[in-house]
């Protein structure tokens, strides 16, 4: 198991840490209003909002949440708000590739503090294209692997489409293409097996392994500080930090 693998099980458990705070909850939010601006408020037809809401379900986010924001994308709501999507790339420590996803009302401030980021913490914020082609776009799923059997979660993800099922410590980790997340979500559902979380997400391609504890510090408060932005919704390294140094360094 990849320190890069990991890291997703680390996300998904800070994830549930930052709904306490509601700043989750502002993040998913801001998703489904943009889902339901560009497709429309009919999830049916509309599989980014299908994706937004079964994510914000899985946050735990209460339903009137939901239909608000939902309210708000669709412009059924007075209260409309405008945000689009932008793309971050840049290095971090060591030569790491990072990735970032924003959803913005305002580009040049977001530009800014993203900047401000990546230089705080060694790193460097680059042009477009210049390490998006080193990443992938996969659905991801995690599973209790503690509370399921393998070969009958391999079997339900196939089902749905899914490329491969492996374990990730506790979890098994399912990975489909991005097209294929519903159609994973549904089949899973349908043999008893809940989902820990499901999203869409970038995989790298190749990876840049960071032994030495200190530089794998600041790449992981480099990512840390980008996903506390506002703005931000997701963020992507491709570093593979061996498991005795992210244990000894995650929080």
């Amino acid at each position: 198991m990849s320190g890069h693998s990991k890291w997703s099980s680390i996300k998904h458990k800070k994830g549930a840490a930052d709904a306490k705070r509601g700043k989750l909850f502002s993040k998913l939010s801001r998703a489904i209003i943009v889902a339901a601006r560009e497709g429309g408020p009919d999830p049916d037809g509309n599989i980014s909002l299908a994706n937004a809401i079964a994510k914000a379900r899985e946050a735990s986010m209460p339903k009137d949440n939901i239909e608000r924001a939902i309210a708000r994308g669709s412009g059924a709501s007075a209260d409309g708000e405008t945000y689009e999507s932008v793309v971050y790339e840049g290095y971090g420590p060591n030569g790491v590739a990072i990735l970032v996803d924003a959803l913005t009302d305002n580009r040049n401030r977001t530009a800014a503090e993203v900047r401000h980021i990546f230089a705080k913490h060694d790193g460097n914020l680059g042009a477009s294209g210049a390490v998006a082609w080193l990443f992938e776009r996969k659905a991801l799923a995690l599973v209790d692997g503690e509370r399921y059997d393998e070969e009958e979660v391999m079997l339900a993800a196939a089902e749905g489409g899914a490329e491969d099922v492996e374990p990730d410590g506790s979890s098994l980790r399912i990975t489909a293409p991005p097209e294929a997340l519903q159609t994973l979500r549904e089949a899973l559902d349908a043999a008893g097996i809940e989902l820990e979380s499901g999203d869409l997400t970038m995989i790298p391609k190749t990876t840049v392994e960071v032994e030495n504890e200190s530089t794998a510090r600041k790449v992981l408060r480099l990512m840390d500080a980008l996903e506390e932005n506002d703005d931000v919704q997701d963020v992507y390294g491709n570093f593979d930090i061996p498991e005795r140094v992210l244990e000894a360094v995650a929080p």
